[in-house]
């Protein structure tokens, strides 16, 4: 067996909350063939007091921190893993990261946001500081990319956010518009001008809009379209999120500006789930879909008007063009094993140049 070819024991440390993100890409790297020690980053992130949660992670600093740190090298000792997997873990320190390098482990960071974008979310501190000080990052954007060479990190790889296929598939057969009983559907959370933006659909078009998501969209819309649009406030996840998908005739996919995105991680799992996508036009969305053909786009909020009138009167197409998405997302790599193999590569490249290994049979 060749290195590249070898399982490995990887220390996992990710969201493990249900329909976590970290979770679906744990699942991922287990059907790749590797045995995985997950370490929920919620243990640390959501100790004590909520108060106390909300200034570590802002200060990234005091004995929780402190524990976390020592946890990371305990566990990568006691387990003989060769890699440690970081998912947004925002309080590792450089000692850390440059003992477990002297172990010779490969540290991966996987961060699906921007720590550096004009949203300016808080919590990064730390986490800039030693971006050097990791073998390997895993992002999602361009600029990413380039800002994160450009503060010295060693090794960056380029992947997509990406549906998981056990939870984003398709619905079963014969499914049609009498199973669909969202309108225009978004389900997400309320970023930049969306809730504006779904707000004037509503009312200045008249469209039935439907909105599902975190409970902070109460807050972010007015008492009359909050009990229009939002009718079920919560989240969906999982089989819920799929189901939601699935009984939507149109499902809108805006672009996070406040992060810099290409495209909206939401748009693989709609066109996975066979769902009819509508998403923000961007260069990213025209690279990944055909216009008109896998996917439909729109730019502005009145040309996102017209083609929700046209699509929700025309099943046939919503139909024609959701299944041409659905086969371009699987047959195109847009789902987490192909996306996170490309991440094992380089992780292979790094533990040939560690002592002890080569890219000779093992």
């Amino acid at each position: 067996m060749t290195l590249e070819n070898r399982p490995l024991r990887i220390l996992y440390v990710a969201p493990q909350l249900r329909g976590s993100y970290g979770v679906y890409r744990l699942r991922s790297l287990e059907r790749l063939g590797h045995t995985i020690i997950p370490v929920s980053i919620e243990k640390y992130e959501n100790y004590g007091h909520p108060l106390l949660a909300k200034i570590r992670y802002r200060l990234q600093s005091g004995s929780t921190v402190n524990r976390m740190n020592r946890d990371m090298l305990r566990l990568a000792t006691e387990h003989s893993v060769e890699v440690v997997w970081f998912d947004k873990a925002l309080f590792i320190r450089r000692e850390t990261l440059q003992s477990l390098r002297d172990r010779g482990i490969v540290t991966v960071d996987y961060m699906i946001d921007n720590p550096f974008g004009p949203r300016r979310d808080p919590g990064f501190g730390l986490y800039a500081r030693v971006i050097p000080d990791y073998d390997l990052h895993v992002q999602q954007r361009d600029v990413s990319v380039e800002e994160y060479l450009r503060r010295g990190a060693r090794r960056v790889v380029k992947v997509q956010t990406a549906y998981e296929p056990t939870v984003h598939f398709p619905p079963p057969a014969g499914w049609s518009d009498a199973d669909r009983t969202r309108g225009v559907s978004f389900i997400g959370t309320p970023y930049d001008d969306r809730p504006q933006f779904l707000t004037e659909l509503w009312h200045k078009y008249e469209l039935p809009v439907c909105i599902a998501g975190p409970l902070v969209w109460a807050s972010k819309l007015q008492r009359e379209a909050r009990e229009a649009i939002y009718p079920e406030p919560g989240e969906l996840s999982d089989a819920d999120y799929r189901k939601g998908i699935w009984q939507s005739r149109i499902n809108l996919s805006f672009l996070t500006r406040s992060n810099r995105d290409e495209y909206a991680h939401k748009s693989f799992e709609i066109a996975a789930c066979g769902g009819f996508l509508l998403a923000e036009r961007s260069a990213g969305h025209a690279e990944r879909f055909d216009e008109d053909r896998e996917a439909v786009f729109f730019s502005g909020v009145e040309e996102c008007a017209d083609k929700c009138r046209f699509y929700l009167k025309n099943e046939q197409a919503r139909q024609r063009i959701a299944a041409a998405g659905q086969r371009r997302a699987a047959s195109s790599g847009y789902d987490n094993d192909t996306q996170l193999r490309k991440v094992m590569k380089t992780v292979y490249e790094l533990l040939a140049t560690r002592p002890g290994y080569s890219h000779n049979d093992c």
